[in-house]
């Protein structure tokens, strides 16, 4: 069979993903797995080559199934999730924890981190034995005084502070921060409230990974050191050489991922590619034999994945490397999509969880891709006219090629003798080298331009559902940026190796490389300013993405097919039609799903001909979703949290509105939202909508009261910038929504002054006689002058105001609005103590059922004639009846 490490590495993952959604016992895998390899070499044994096969596939599939078991059964009794599942390990309270630093501490803008690997917590007054990671991270002000400086990778600390284990936001489509920091071994993180609470205990000998780690923060403080005065250099210079993408400013980040070259900035592919390449050309020169070679190239390779921070990328790339440079020396040809599914079965069988990280799909589908697509378009297209240019003035030469390259080389000679005969005499010997020198550049680029070409279009969906992103100049803006990445990358090692021995030629390297970097950075900046180069869009449906993966193995069988065809015809003339019309059909299915891909026409998810909002899980704020039954839609705020702040073009934590409430309404399959209401300026109300706005095309902004503060300026001129209309509301005004309207019931016009809380936008959505209430963050006084106003109060829903306060939520409020359900929209654990107990039992009291998105996560409530029907995403999640009633859905 071809290509069987494919075939082996397909089935594997397939039991991985089998095992992921349907945990099964050990034993029943292994058995499986027992059963297919005795049965298997029994049918081979007989002979039957193909069972065989089949049943070998099978045992692969089991074996998957078995490895992903083994790896969920690892964790060590003693590891803080365990402990924290079991209820061993109590986190409400600040504990001490003891622990050896994995690497140096990182710098960041707004302070340091420290990476702990976890050895000790103190229970009780007695340290016990605890394994795990912990991120600490201590910002700048005056609380850093008194952190011990110096310290480095190794180094055993102590640390007294609050952790709590990562949470993801309970909403369809957010971000998996709690995978994404497994992934980085980090399972607990908190805050320092003083540099003092970190205390340096002790230096024991250093590992070598932790050496290894010290080699990396000395090689940053040189990068930092070669280019003072030169922050976004040095910046994008850390990110592109050694992984560390933290002082890379946010607009350059946005830059390179609307031009489509964000890979340039995460080491990977290719500058594995760039520096294997690099070195392999330096020992080739040098005369070095195959053997040492190779050897020095994986050495090279080595010390790479060791240095760099970010290392799953970079060790794909390097382990498909590294099988390449093995079989060089064998003298073996080896068919690259075998290589690469050798390595992805190698990374599968070592962690299997690797199958549901992104990365790892879109590594593998990018080199898959190139393997199965580009190389043999490539050797099918430029591969023979590039070896026509090899010993082009030997005649005797052309009968080894195909015809049409036979006239190539004849009318190249042509115009060697023409140019020799034009220029002086003693570059007449060079005129041969001026012809093919040109020729050789225009086939590399026009390979370098398919396979950006190629690349951009097999991921196009997996990049639509991780990223939602469709960046049409990315095929061409590739096409520098891959070129100046390969002069970067080696030659930013060979600054710093330099830099050890020899100043100030280091230092003239470094003007070379700030040269290409700032190049770089122009290139990208340019392309990310032409108009609508970029746009965001809801990820493709599963059945397309199904479809586009099917059609994308058609298009690489029929190439495979042909490419055989061809090069078992001993002239090697033309495709067989069949196969060329196999080829160019599935060529053009795979066309238009891309094309469905990028343009998504389909209708949004949405319960038509019913009038419901979702409160999300936005942490300590406010946004929520509310939709029409004509079908058009509303967003009122779009949270923020507490930390997360702009810093020197830097931010400073979590963009809600990029990574939670964007990814919300594109699981929606959302391009456009009608109406965005601001109900006041406070950041956990307001920071995600500037994202919103760039995400989406919106209708019309309705804002109350002209809040004072920059923060609300900045989004009104964000809103004009792009083209959307700005409504001024006042209590009093109704806006139809077909069957369905809006009632603004506060503020008045020109607001009533005191705390802006007071000045939120309040709305009452109706349809028929059913109501829902949207309070902000109101306080007492506005709920009382609600009252007195005799504005229509009672409604079936109310989302609770100011996140459960006790200044809100009034005892004859709640009488006047009657709520049969509430929502109170709250982070876990927050400071503020929201809601608070008072006011929570003050709605059981009233008999109101009261969710939490802190604990019930998302919760939509439609209307349904004249009954309510709520579901909350995490009771969906975990397949039980939601906490808040006896039954999945709660009817009246």
């Amino acid at each position: 069979m071809k290509l069987p490490a494919l075939w082996i590495a397909a089935t594997f993952a397939g039991g991985i993903a089998l095992a992921s959604h349907w945990p099964l016992e050990l034993h029943i895998w292994l058995l499986a797995a027992a059963a297919a390899i005795v049965a298997g070499a029994i049918v081979a044994w007989r002979n039957h080559l193909a069972a065989a096969w089949a049943l070998a596939l099978t045992a692969w599939f089991a074996l998957g199934g078995l490895a992903a078991g083994f790896q969920r059964a690892s964790l060590p009794a003693n590891h803080v999730t365990r402990l924290i599942a079991a209820g061993k390990l109590d986190l409400s309270e600040p504990l001490r924890w003891r622990g050896v630093l994995r690497e140096d501490p990182l710098s960041l803008p707004w302070g340091r981190r420290y990476e702990i690997d976890l050895q000790q917590v103190e229970l009780g007054g007695a340290y016990v034995p605890v394994r795990g990671g912990l991120r600490a991270n201590l910002y700048d002000g005056p609380q850093a005084a008194g952190a011990p400086r110096g310290l480095r990778a190794g180094d055993r600390v102590e640390v007294l502070m609050k952790a709590s284990a990562p949470r993801d936001f309970l909403d369809p489509g957010a971000f998996d921060v709690r995978g994404y920091l497994v992934r980085q071994n980090v399972d607990l993180t908190g805050s320092l409230r003083s540099g003092e609470l970190l205390q340096f205990i002790g230096r024991p000998g250093p590992t070598l990974m932790q050496r290894v780690a010290r080699a990396r923060g000395d090689l940053l403080a040189r990068l930092d050191a070669l280019f003072p005065g030169h922050r976004r250099i040095a910046a994008v210079l850390r990110a592109m050489l050694l992984g560390d993408r933290s002082f890379v400013e946010s607009d350059v980040v946005t830059a390179f991922q609307t031009t489509g070259a964000y890979h340039v900035l995460v080491v990977a592919g290719l500058h594995v590619g760039a520096l294997t390449i690099f070195v392999f050309w330096l020992c080739r020169r040098l005369r070095l034999p195959i053997v040492v070679t190779s050897v020095v190239t994986l050495a090279v390779l080595a010390a790479y994945v060791g240095l760099v921070q970010d290392r799953p990328p970079i060790l794909r790339a390097a382990l498909v490397a590294a099988l390449y440079l093995c079989a060089r020396p064998l003298f073996r040809r080896v068919d690259l999509l075998n290589v690469v599914s050798l390595a992805a079965l190698a990374l599968l069988v070592w962690k299997p969880s690797e199958l549901s990280d992104s990365s790892f799909q879109l590594s593998f589908l990018a080199a898959g891709v190139i393997a199965a697509l580009a190389l043999p378009w490539l050797e099918r297209s430029t591969a023979p006219y590039r070896a026509g240019l090899r010993h082009l003035g030997d005649v005797t030469r052309d009968a080894a090629h195909p015809p049409k390259v036979v006239q190539f080389r004849i009318e190249a000679r042509a115009a060697v003798a023409s140019l020799a005969s034009r220029i002086p005499t003693r570059m007449a010997s060079r005129a041969s080298w001026l012809v093919v020198m040109p020729i050789r550049i225009g086939l590399r680029l026009y390979e370098l331009a398919l396979l950006s070409l190629v690349i951009q279009w097999g991921m196009m969906p997996l990049l639509a559902q991780d990223f939602h992103r469709v960046s049409l100049a990315g095929p061409v803006s590739n096409i520098p940026a891959v070129l100046l990445t390969g002069l970067i990358v080696p030659l930013g090692f060979l600054t710093l190796a330099t830099s050890f021995v020899w100043t100030r030629l280091a230092l003239l390297f470094a003007k070379l490389l700030g040269a290409c970097t700032t190049a770089l950075l122009a290139i990208v900046e340019w392309f990310s300013r032409i108009p609508r180069v970029s746009y965001r869009i809801p990820g493709p449906p599963i059945w397309l993405l199904i479809a586009f993966i099917a059609a994308l193995i058609a298009v690489a069988s029929a190439v495979r097919a042909a490419l055989a065809r061809r090069s078992s015809r001993a002239a090697k003339r033309q495709m067989p039609p069949p196969i060329a019309v196999a080829e160019w059909a599935s060529v053009a299915v795979l066309v238009a799903l891309a094309v469905l891909v990028a343009w998504y026409p389909f209708a949004p998810s949405l319960d038509r001909g019913k009038l419901g909002v979702t409160v999300l899980d936005v942490g300590q704020g406010d946004s929520i979703f509310a939709e029409f039954p004509g079908g058009r839609t509303m967003l009122v705020d779009g949270g923020g949290l507490a930390g997360s702040e702009w810093i020197g073009g830097y931010r400073s934590g979590t963009d809600v509105g990029e990574e939670v409430v964007s990814p919300y309404l594109w699981s929606r399959g959302l391009k456009r939202i009608d109406t965005v209401v601001v109900t006041h300026a406070d950041h956990d109300h307001i920071d995600g909508l500037y994202t919103v706005l760039q995400n989406f095309k919106v209708g019309q902004l309705w804002v109350g009261w002209n809040d004072p503060r920059p923060a609300f300026a900045r989004l009104i001129d964000e809103a004009r910038a792009r083209g959307v209309h700005i409504v001024h509301v006042d209590e009093g005004e109704h806006f139809d929504f077909g069957a369905a309207h809006a009632d603004v019931l506060w503020p008045p016009a020109g607001g009533v002054g005191g705390s802006p809380n007071d000045n939120c936008v309040v709305l009452r959505l109706s349809e028929d006689q059913s109501h829902f209430l949207l309070t902000g963050d109101i306080e007492q006084r506005a709920e009382d002058r609600l009252i007195s106003d005799r504005e229509p109060l009672a409604s079936e829903f109310l989302k609770v105001p100011h996140h459960g306060s006790k200044t809100s939520s009034t005892a004859p409020f709640l009488a006047a609005v009657n709520p049969r359900i509430a929502v109170v929209s709250v982070g876990a654990s927050n400071p503020f103590g929201h809601p608070s107990r008072v006011v929570v039992e003050r709605y059981q009291e009233d008999g109101i059922r009261l969710l939490r998105t802190d604990r019930d996560g998302a919760v939509t409530v439609l209307a349904n004639g004249n009954s309510l029907s709520v579901s909350a995403y995490a009771a969906e999640q975990n397949h039980t009846p939601a906490q808040f009633a006896s039954d999945q859905n709660l009817l009246w």
